[in-house]
C-alpha cells in the first residue's frame, strides 16, 4: 500500500507541476489588453472565440508569439476568411513588436488603411487583400523601413500611387492589383533604393507612359495589365537583364518590336491587346518562354522557327496585321 500511495502521490504531483507549467501565461499583459480590444472592436466574432482572457494570448487562434529573447511578444496577427465586420481597429497599432499583420478575404471589412499601422516600425509583412477597403494608398506606408512585402490587391483603393513608396529600402514586392488606382506609374518607381521589387499593379485604371526610369532596373515579374497604360514599353525589357515575367496584356502600348531583344531568363510575356507593329526577333528563339502570347496587336513578318516560339497554339499569335508562318498560316 505504501508503495503503491507513494506512486499515486508521484503522479498528482507531476500532474499538477505539467498542468502549472502548460497553463503558464506567456503573452504580455499589454499585448492581452490590447488584443481583447481588438476583439471588442470587431464585435467579438466566433473566428475569435479562442481569444479568452482566462488564457495565455501565444496560444489563440490567428496569433504568433516572439520566442524568448523578445519576451513571447507579439508578432504575427493573422485574420483570414471570417465573417468578420467593421473596420481595421485602430488597436492594431498598439501590437509594437508585430512583424506580420494579415486581414484578408474579409468581405465585410470596410473603411480606410487604418494611420496607426504607422506605428509598427518592426512590420515586414503588410497583407490587406481581398476585403472592401476604401480611400487612398496611404503616403504614411513609406515609414514602415522594414517592410518586405505590402500587398493591398483585390480591394476598392482608389487615388494614385504614393511616390513615396519608392523609398521602402526593403521591399521586395509591391502589389496593388485589382483596385480603382488612378493616375501614372510614379517616376520615383526607377529608383527603389534596395534590391528591386516585384511590381504587380494590374486591373486597375493607371493611364499614361511607363517612365523611362523603370529601364534602368531588372525586375523579376512586372504584371502592368488591363490599365490604360499607353506609349513605348521596350525599355522594359533588355538582353543582360534577369527578368521572369512580364505581363502588359491590354494597354494601349505602341512600340516597334522589332528590335527589342528578351532576357534569356523570360519565362512568360504576355503582350496581347494594344497595338505593338514590327516583327517578332528571331534573338526571341533563345528565350525558354513557358506562356507566350502577343495577339491583338498589329504585328507582321515571319513568326521565327525555333525555341519556344512553335509550343504556342495560333491563339496566341492570332488578330495581327501580316503575322505568318507556324503555327498561322504559311507566308505567301
Amino acid at each position: 500500500m505504501d508503495k503503491t500511495a507513494t506512486l499515486l502521490s508521484s503522479l498528482l504531483f507531476l500532474f499538477t507541476f505539467l498542468t502549472t507549467s502548460l497553463s503558464k501565461d506567456l503573452c504580455n499583459p499589454n499585448d492581452k489588453n490590447t488584443l481583447l480590444k481588438i476583439k471588442k472592436s470587431l464585435n467579438n466574432p466566433y473566428h475569435l472565440a479562442s481569444w479568452n482572457p482566462q488564457t495565455d494570448c501565444c496560444s489563440w487562434y490567428c496569433l504568433e508569439c516572439g520566442d524568448a529573447t523578445v519576451n513571447h511578444r507579439v508578432t504575427a496577427l493573422t485574420i483570414f476568411s471570417g465573417q468578420i465586420s467593421g473596420q481595421i481597429p485602430p488597436e492594431v497599432g498598439d501590437l509594437p513588436y508585430l512583424e506580420t499583420l494579415v486581414f484578408r478575404k474579409l468581405s465585410n471589412l470596410t473603411g480606410t488603411i487604418q494611420p496607426t499601422i504607422a506605428k509598427l516600425k518592426n512590420l515586414r509583412m503588410l497583407r490587406l487583400s481581398w476585403t472592401n477597403l476604401t480611400g487612398p494608398i496611404p503616403d504614411f506606408i513609406s515609414q514602415l523601413k522594414n517592410l518586405q512585402f505590402l500587398e493591398l490587391s483585390f480591394n476598392d483603393l482608389s487615388g494614385s500611387i504614393p511616390s513615396s513608396l519608392s523609398l521602402l529600402p526593403n521591399i521586395l514586392a509591391l502589389q496593388l492589383s485589382r483596385n480603382k488606382l488612378t493616375g501614372s506609374i510614379p517616376e520615383s518607381f526607377g529608383s527603389f533604393p534596395g534590391k528591386v521589387p516585384d511590381l504587380y499593379l494590374s486591373h486597375n485604371q493607371l493611364s499614361g507612359s511607363i517612365p523611362k526610369s523603370l529601364g534602368n532596373l531588372d525586375f523579376n515579374r512586372i504584371d502592368f495589365s488591363r490599365n490604360k497604360l499607353e506609349g513605348d514599353a521596350s525599355m522594359l525589357f533588355g538582353a543582360n537583364k534577369t527578368t521572369w515575367s512580364i505581363d502588359l496584356s491590354r494597354n494601349m502600348f505602341q512600340f516597334d518590336l522589332s528590335k527589342v531583344e528578351i532576357p534569356n531568363t523570360l519565362g512568360v510575356l504576355d503582350l496581347n491587346h494594344n497595338g505593338i507593329t514590327g516583327n517578332i526577333p528571331v534573338q526571341w528563339t533563345e528565350a525558354p518562354l513557358q506562356f507566350f502570347n502577343v495577339s491583338y496587336n498589329k504585328l507582321c513578318g515571319r513568326i521565327p522557327n525555333g525555341g519556344k516560339l512553335q509550343t504556342f497554339d495560333s491563339y496566341s499569335y492570332f488578330h495581327n496585321k501580316c503575322l505568318c508562318g507556324a503555327p498561322l498560316d504559311s507566308c505567301k
